[in-house]
């Protein structure tokens, strides 16, 4: 299995392959969230909010600056901002595909592209939205204590690449999570195979009205890293203590790494 990066159909090369990512996102936006519910049998709200709360220590540190890149339509943002005290720093939810982006702004209320609005002395935790490419950020090094991407990074061209641009804008021993899809084993993996690979496009038809989306999405997970695979990447773009845990018996999991401290 490549560690390259995600190869839509007809992508001849990275360039391309981001730009037919970003084309397919913006068009299922509208329908994304109600088929990510229906195909998921709502499993994703426990996965978000497991995720959010492995990194509860960071998020309830008002001063932590935190990312949520891939945001989409900004169901991991709204999970992490649960666990913000008022008066905090804003989370930055950041995404290039920008229709996606619009609709998770609608969720969090929040201003596009870092600008920021007024808030009351006593203000709740809320979001930036930022149009901006992963693999690209916009963010100076070491100015981070946490980035979280939620079933984003695996669309990602480049997989090496983008850890090495989240561990740039890291502060050394800043936290990185990765929450995304798996491929379980045994008899709960073939069952599951069956549904991913031919249940689901069919649903996500029906429901998107089309057929490039919901069959990219198996294809993608498919040819993303196993956990063995991922792991021994992050240990070698120069991540410490990464590890994997699995949810709901394999088929999602999340990858949580740390920055290596400078000596």
């Amino acid at each position: 299995m490549s560690t390259t990066g995600a190869k839509p159909q007809g992508a001849q090369d990275e360039a391309e392959a981001a730009q037919a990512v970003r084309a397919m996102f913006d068009q299922i936006a509208p329908r994304y969230d109600l088929l990510n519910h229906v195909l998921s049998a709502n499993i994703d709200r426990l996965w978000w909010w497991r995720a959010a709360r492995r990194f509860r220590p960071i998020l309830q540190d008002p001063e932590a600056s935190i990312l949520d890149i891939c945001c989409g339509t900004g169901d991991m943002t709204m999970a992490l901002l649960k666990h913000r005290p008022q008066n905090s720093r804003p989370i930055l939810a950041a995404d290039f595909a920008r229709n996606m982006l619009t609709r998770g702004a609608m969720k969090f209320g929040a201003p596009t592209n870092g600008a920021q609005s007024a808030r009351p002395a006593c203000a709740a935790p809320y979001a930036v939205a930022l149009e901006a490419d992963a693999l690209h950020l916009p963010l100076a090094s070491g100015s981070l204590d946490l980035i979280v991407s939620a079933f984003g990074f695996r669309n990602l061209a480049n997989y090496e690449a983008g850890l090495r641009e989240f561990h740039r804008v890291l502060k050394p021993g800043g936290q990185l999570g990765i929450l995304d899809f798996s491929e379980p084993g045994g008899l709960i993996g073939k069952a599951y195979a069956v549904y991913f690979r031919r249940v689901l496009p069919a649903i996500g038809r029906m429901i998107c009205g089309q057929d490039g989306p919901y069959s990219y999405l198996p294809t993608s997970v498919g040819n993303f890293p196993p956990p063995p695979r991922m792991l021994q990447l992050m240990k070698t773009v120069g991540y410490a203590d990464s590890s994997w845990q699995p949810y709901t018996f394999g088929i999602a999991g999340l990858y949580s790494a740390t920055r290596t401290p400078e000596l």
